[in-house]
């Protein structure tokens, strides 16, 4: 029985680990997808057009951020003083009900206005004299220009009706107009992403890539116009422009039975594939399914299924987390979390193999961030000639143990000492922080 146990094991860590072959594949891979969706082709990777580029660090001005991406909805009064330097006046945080986020369109959009009205009373923002808001919305949406964008989908359990195919700017300003709040317009659109790299790069000019590894995952960069192949004969100002780069979609990966049965019970089978191994949402369920495997080939809890690993998504990513960093005797606090799911006879053996499974599977999470951020570094600079500062957000960077060292190693494996030159500054809020930004940048154009 060790013996099987000891080869299971072995086989799963080749499994989840990536080999320098398959990161070189997935870079070539990840280039390829992104040429085609810079000429306008399918391809996996959108590539879409954020219209503005990074800020200068000299915009000035107060304005409001409006950052919906999730169910919280958040606002905040920023004044930007130039040199980088930013002053939050102002923050207020509503919860967004269910019935907004799975029911009208329109009722979530009033929703959204009335909670800007709410705010910009309570604040003393409200009168004649014209504010500006920068939008942050975290959903796929395909830009015609900075004040305007259609929502191609849904993502992160939202399903309101009526506003998939249609400018969510237009839909906001309508609901701005209907509270009475005609002084009041949206000057800026911007995924989280954009707004994170933007965010950091007013502080920090050598910002040029975004990232967000949360309950969701996604990246942008800085592109140089020319290459943006499908703008081509449009009116642009500027040699460069962000480009939202939706690489949860990425599908050109190797994949284990584990993410092939997550993806065939997900709500989106074949699509998000890069998503489902990086992100929040996904890796705890992958980690329960590996569970159910071993526990079927009989190395795991006495081959008994406990009743709550039947549950999908059951055993979330910050249990995850939990265990990985338990450095008890005994993993203790593992065991007081595995008997709170209702697994009461584990021994320290099944608690020591359920963290290793945690440990591949994040692991090889932060493998595929790191070859991910790489393929962009290398399609702005082969050689990897200069500086580069990729500005993150997200809770799974943030608050799991050892990922952002994960992506770090795996960066130094790629670039060995050239990955001294790639810095990854965690840039908290950034989203929200950056359309206020981006709404200044467009302000003095």
């Amino acid at each position: 029985m060790k013996n099987l146990k000891i080869r299971l094991l072995d086989r799963l860590e080749q499994e989840f680990a990536l080999t320098a072959g398959q990161i070189k594949r997935f870079i070539k891979d990840f280039h390829f997808q992104m040429n085609k969706g810079l000429a306008g082709e399918k391809s996996s990777l959108e590539m879409l057009p954020a219209f503005v580029d990074r800020p200068s660090g000299k915009e000035k001005g107060r304005f409001i951020a409006l950052d919906l991406g999730g169910t919280n909805l958040r606002l905040l009064q920023l004044e930007l003083k130039g040199s980088g330097r930013i002053e939050k006046l102002a923050e207020r945080k509503f919860v967004l009900k269910e019935k907004y986020i799975k029911g009208k369109g329109k009722d979530l959009f009033d929703f959204i206005a009335g909670c800007i009205k709410r705010f910009v009373q309570e604040k003393g923002i409200a009168g004649t004299k014209k504010s500006d808001i920068g939008f942050t919305f975290s959903f796929p949406i395909r830009q015609a220009s900075i004040t305007s964008g259609v929502l191609m989908y849904w993502t992160k359990g939202f399903c309101a009706k009526g506003v998939v195919g249609k400018d969510v700017v237009g839909l906001l300003n309508r609901a701005l107009a209907e509270k009475g709040l005609y002084n009041i317009k949206v000057a800026a659109l911007a995924n989280d992403t954009v707004g994170t790299l933007v965010a950091r790069a007013y502080r920090e000019s050598e910002c040029d890539i975004g990232a967000i590894f949360g309950t969701g995952t996604n990246a942008c960069y800085r592109e140089k116009i020319s290459r943006i192949l499908k703008m081509k004969g449009r009116k642009t100002k500027g040699s460069h422009m962000i480009i939202n780069t939706e690489w949860a979609n990425f599908n050109k990966i190797n994949t284990t039975v584990y993410d092939r049965i997550l993806d065939k019970n997900s709500i989106n089978p074949g699509e998000h594939i890069l998503e489902k191994m990086i992100s929040g949402m996904y890796l705890g369920e992958i980690a329960r399914l590996v569970m159910l495997d071993l526990i079927k080939r009989g190395v795991l809890f006495n081959s008994k299924l406990p009743q709550a690993l039947r549950v999908p998504r059951v055993f979330k990513t910050e249990y995850m987390s939990y265990i990985a960093a338990d450095r008890t005797v005994g993993l203790v606090k593992t065991n007081s979390l595995l008997r709170k799911l209702g697994i009461k006879d584990s021994c320290c053996q099944d608690r020591q193999v359920v963290k290793k499974i945690c440990n591949f599977i994040s692991g090889r999470a932060a493998c595929l961030s790191a070859a991910s951020l790489a393929a962009i570094i290398l399609k702005i600079d082969p050689d990897l000639s200069r500086r580069h500062t990729v500005a993150v957000d997200g809770t799974v960077y943030e608050k799991y143990p050892g990922f952002a060292n994960g992506i770090n190693a795996c960066l130094k494996r790629i670039f060995a000492k050239k990955s001294s030159k790639i810095k990854i500054s965690l840039t908290k809020d950034g989203s929200g922080i950056g359309a206020a930004i981006i709404a200044a940048v467009t302000d003095e154009n």
